[in-house]
C-alpha cells in the first residue's frame, strides 16, 4: 500500500510538471489552484486517503512553481530567436552526433547576443556544432551561429546552429580528469575490430559517438538501444561490485554505504549527468540510505521518491522520452518481472524463466511509450534481449575497468580487449535480429497507436501472469487473436501476396517514403526507380509490394538525404544510375559505392536520352557544363518519360523557383503534361508560370505527414488548385499508383485522401 500511495504522488507530480511546462501561461493558476485544493482537503475531508490527495496536490503546486519561476528567463531567451549571435557557455552533458553531423550538447551558464552585446541568461541552451575536439562537460565554448526559440516543454529553451565554433576553456577538475580517462578508453577500444569497437565506449560509458549508423540503425529495430544509454542498470552495477568489493576488504555497513555512493557520484561524472543518470543515480543513493538506516528497501517506494524529487528540481524532464523509459523500465522490473516469472516458469526452468522475464517486463511497460513518438515497433525485442542482456553486464562492468586502468596500459589493454568479445556478442545479436523478415513493423506515432499497444501489451501480461477473473483473461485472449490474426494478415500482403495490392497496370508509383521523393515508372516490364527517399525500408517495402525485383534505371536527381538516403535498398539491384553533378565528396563516394555495386555510371545533363521498355526518356535539366547551377537542388536533375503505356510526365526533383524559370525559357519542354511530379514537395520556391505552361491534369506531390517545413505549402496548392490539377498528395492518400486505361489516367491510391480547403475526393 505505501509503495502504490508513492506511485499515486509521483505520478500526479510528472502530471502537474508536464501542464506546467506545456502550458506556461497556466503555472500560476496550477500552483494557486492546486494549493486551495490541498487546503480544502486537509481540512474538511474525513475520508480515506485524503491525506495522499493533499500531498499530491501540494507536490504538484510545487513543481508548478517551480516551471513558473523558470518561465521569465526562458521568455526573455526566447527573444533572441532568429538572430545571429555570440555564444559562451559551459558545457553541461556529453555530445552526441547528429542526424545532421553536428555535436548536439546541451549548455548552461550561457552569454548570448549579437557581436559584442552580450547579456547571461540561466537557462539550458541546445548548440550544435561543428565535430571539435575538447568538447566535454565541464567545458567553455564560444560560439556563432543562428539562435531558434524551442516548442513549449523542451528542456532547452534555446537552439544554436552554429557557424564557427572553438573551446574557449577546457574542462578542468574532476571534469578534465573524466574527460581524458574517458578518451582514452574511447580511443583504445576503437583500435579494436568491428564489431564490438564502437559499441563497447557506448556499453561502458555511454559514449555512442564511435557508433556506426547502421549498427545504431540495428540496435534500434533490435530492441537493444537502451543498451548504449547508462542508465539504472549501470548504476547499480557499479553500487553493488564496490559495496561487494569494500565488504571482501571487512568494511562495515557505513564505511560500505560511504565508498558506494563516492564511487556512485565518481561514475556519474565520469559518464556525465544525462537524464537517465541522474534518476539512476538518485535511486541507487536512496537505496544505499536505506542501508545506512538498517530498513528494508521498498523499490517502488524509491523509485517514486526519486522521480518526484528530479520534477520538482528540473520540470522539464517530464517530456523527456528518457526519461519516462527509464522510470518505466524500473517499475516495470520492480512490479511485473516476478509476476511473468512466475507465470513463465510453468513451461521453463525458473532461472530461464526469469532471464526472460525481465526483458518481457522493460518491453511491455515501454512499449507504449515508445509508441507515442517512434514510427517502428520492435518485434524481435524479447528474444534479442534475452539473448543480449547476459552479455550487458560483463561489457560494462569490464569496459569501465579498461577506463579506469588507463594508467597502466598493459592491463587497459587486456581488459578493453576481453569486453569486446561481449560487445561483438552485443553487436552480432543486433544486426542479425534487426535482419530478420519482419523484425519491425511500421506504425504510425501517437496516442493511438499507444493506445493500441499498451492494450495489446496488457492483454500479453495479464495471459502470461495468469492474472485477474476468468473474463479478464478470456478478454486478453481475444483481443491478443485479434491483434495476432491482424498482424499475419499484414504479413502476408507485405510479404508473400504483397503484389495483390496494386494493379497489374500500373505504369507510375509514388511510394510513400515520408519526407523524400521514391518515384517508379514501368512500362513494358522495365523499371525507373526516381530517386530513393530518405529509408532504404521504406523503399524496399514499396518495392516488395509492388513486384519490382530490379531497377533498370535509377536516376538520382541530387544528393539530399531525403532523395539519394534509401541508395542500399537498391544496392546490387541497378544496371544503371542517371545522376546529377556531386557537389561533395560524399557524393562521389556515393557514386562509387554504387558503381561497385553493379551499377553503370551515367552523367545526366540536358539533351541525354534513351529507351525504358516501350517508353522514351529524356533528361531536359540541368544544362551541360553549366556554371550557374553546379550542385544541390537548382542542378536537380528533371527528367521526362512519355509513350510505352506511360503518361506523359515530368519530374522536377527539388528544382526552384529561379532555374524553373530558366526551364522555361530553354524551350525544352511543351505542355501539357498528363502528370507532373511537383517540385520541391510542394514548398513555396516555385515558378506558378513553369505549371501554367506544363498544364498538368495530376499533380503528384511527394511529402511526409507532419513534416516540419509546412510542405506543401498553401501558395503553391492555391496555384495548382486555379490549373484544373487533381492534387494527389502521398501524405493523405500514401502510395500513389497511376496508369493508362480506357483513354485516361487511372489512379489508385493507398487509403483515401483526407479533403483539404484546396482540394477535393471526387474523381
Amino acid at each position: 500500500m505505501k509503495d502504490l500511495r508513492s506511485a499515486v504522488l509521483a505520478a500526479s507530480v510528472w502530471v502537474f510538471a508536464l501542464l506546467a511546462v506545456l502550458l506556461p501561461g497556466a503555472a500560476l493558476a496550477l500552483a494557486v489552484g492546486a494549493t486551495l485544493a490541498a487546503l480544502v482537503w486537509a481540512l474538511g475531508a474525513r475520508r480515506r486517503g485524503s491525506g495522499l490527495v493533499a500531498l499530491s496536490l501540494l507536490c504538484g503546486a510545487a513543481v508548478a512553481v517551480s516551471a513558473m519561476a523558470a518561465h521569465p528567463a526562458r521568455d526573455h531567451a526566447a527573444e533572441f530567436a532568429g538572430r545571429f549571435v555570440e555564444v559562451t557557455a559551459v558545457v553541461s552533458s556529453s555530445a552526441s552526433v547528429g542526424a545532421d553531423g553536428r555535436l548536439w550538447l546541451d549548455a548552461r551558464t550561457v552569454t548570448i547576443g549579437p557581436p559584442g552585446h552580450t547579456e547571461t541568461l540561466a537557462v539550458p541552451v541546445r548548440i550544435g556544432i561543428a565535430p571539435l575536439d575538447g568538447v566535454d562537460l565541464g567545458a567553455e565554448v564560444a560560439v556563432t551561429g543562428q539562435a531558434e526559440a524551442t516548442e513549449a516543454g523542451e528542456r532547452a529553451a534555446l537552439v544554436v546552429f552554429t557557424t564557427t565554433g572553438e573551446v574557449h576553456r577546457p574542462a578542468s577538475g574532476v571534469f578534465a580528469i573524466a574527460a581524458q580517462t574517458r578518451a582514452d578508453f574511447i580511443d583504445r577500444a576503437t583500435m579494436l575490430p568491428e564489431p564490438g569497437a564502437g559499441l563497447l565506449p557506448g556499453l561502458a560509458v555511454g559514449d555512442t559517438r564511435a557508433v556506426s549508423e547502421e549498427l545504431s540503425a540495428a540496435m534500434l529495430a533490435s530492441g537493444l538501444s537502451h543498451l548504449t544509454a547508462v542508465s539504472g542498470a549501470n548504476c547499480a552495477i557499479v553500487v553493488a561490485a564496490v559495496f561487494w568489493i569494500v565488504a571482501l576488504c571487512g568494511g562495515g555497513r557505513r564505511t560500505r554505504v560511504i565508498v558506494s555512493l563516492a564511487a556512485l557520484g565518481s561514475f556519474v561524472v565520469l559518464v556525465t549527468p544525462e537524464p537517465s543518470v541522474i534518476r539512476a543515480a538518485v535511486m541507487a543513493a536512496l537505496a544505499m540510505l536505506t542501508v545506512l538506516l538498517g530498513r528494508p528497501s521498498a523499490g517502488l517506494a524509491m523509485l517514486s521518491v526519486a522521480v518526484a524529487g528530479i520534477l520538482l528540481g528540473d520540470p522539464w524532464l517530464a517530456t523527456s522520452p528518457g526519461f519516462a523509459l527509464s522510470a518505466a523500465a524500473t517499475a516495470a522490473l520492480l512490479l511485473l518481472a516476478r509476476p511473468l516469472s512466475r507465470g513463465l516458469s510453468r513451461w521453463m526452468p525458473e532461472p530461464v524463466a526469469l532471464a526472460l522475464a525481465v526483458p518481457l517486463a522493460a518491453q511491455l511497460v515501454c512499449g507504449p511509450i515508445v509508441a507515442l513518438f517512434s514510427e517502428q515497433q520492435s518485434i524481435v525485442g524479447v528474444a534479442a534481449n534475452l539473448i543480449a542482456e547476459p552479455a550487458a553486464p560483463l561489457a560494462t562492468v569490464i569496459g569501465l575497468l579498461a577506463c579506469l586502468t588507463a594508467a597502466v596500459p598493459a592491463v587497459a589493454d587486456l581488459l578493453a580487449a576481453t569486453a569486446w568479445l561481449p560487445s561483438s556478442w552485443i553487436a552480432t545479436t543486433a544486426t542479425v535480429s534487426a535482419g530478420l523478415p519482419g523484425a519491425v513493423i511500421p506504425v504510425i506515432a501517437g496516442p493511438v497507436t499507444a493506445a493500441v499497444t499498451a492494450l495489446i501489451s496488457a492483454a500479453i501480461a495479464v495471459l502470461i501472469a495468469r492474472s485477474g477473473s476468468a473474463r479478464l483473461r478470456g478478454t486478453a485472449g481475444l483481443v491478443l487473436a485479434v491483434a495476432v490474426a491482424l498482424g499475419g494478415a499484414r504479413i502476408l500482403l507485405t510479404g508473400p501476396l504483397a503484389t495483390l495490392t496494386a494493379p497489374d497496370d500500373w505504369s507510375i508509383a509514388a511510394c510513400d517514403v515520408g519526407q523524400g521523393d521514391g518515384l517508379l515508372v514501368r512500362s513494358e516490364g522495365r523499371v525507373a526507380l526516381i530517386d530513393t527517399g530518405p529509408d532504404p525500408g521504406a523503399l524496399s517495402d514499396c518495392l516488395t509490394q509492388l513486384g519490382v525485383p530490379r531497377i533498370d534505371v535509377l536516376v538520382l536527381t541530387h544528393y539530399d538525404q531525403d532523395h539519394a538516403g534509401g541508395l542500399d535498398a537498391v544496392r546490387g539491384r541497378t544496371t544503371a544510375l542517371l545522376h546529377g553533378p556531386p557537389a561533395e565528396a560524399k557524393d562521389e563516394r556515393m557514386l562509387r559505392d554504387a558503381a561497385s555495386a553493379g551499377a553503370r555510371l551515367v552523367p545526366a545533363a540536358a539533351g541525354r536520352h534513351g529507351v525504358l521498355g516501350g517508353s522514351r526518356w529524356q533528361v531536359l535539366w540541368p544544362p551541360p557544363a553549366s556554371a550557374a547551377f553546379t550542385s544541390g537542388n537548382d542542378a536537380s536533375v528533371v527528367v521526362e518519360f512519355s509513350g510505352g503505356g506511360v503518361p506523359r510526365s515530368l519530374f522536377l526533383g527539388d528544382l526552384s523557383a529561379v532555374p524553373q524559370r530558366m526551364l522555361v525559357a530553354s524551350g525544352r519542354m511543351r505542355g501539357p503534361y498528363a502528370v507532373v511530379k511537383v517540385a520541391h514537395h510542394g514548398s513555396k520556391d516555385q515558378d506558378p508560370g513553369l505549371y501554367a505552361q506544363l498544364q498538368p491534369r495530376i499533380a503528384l506531390i511527394s511529402v511526409g505527414e507532419g513534416n516540419d517545413y509546412g510542405h506543401p505549402r498553401a501558395e503553391t496548392l492555391g496555384f495548382l488548385t486555379a490549373l484544373n490539377a487533381r492534387i494527389l498528395r502521398t501524405d493523405q492518400s500514401g502510395r500513389v499508383l497511376l496508369g493508362l486505361r480506357d483513354g485516361g489516367v487511372a489512379v489508385w491510391t493507398e487509403r483515401l485522401p483526407r479533403p483539404g480547403p484546396t482540394e477535393s475526393n471526387d474523381p
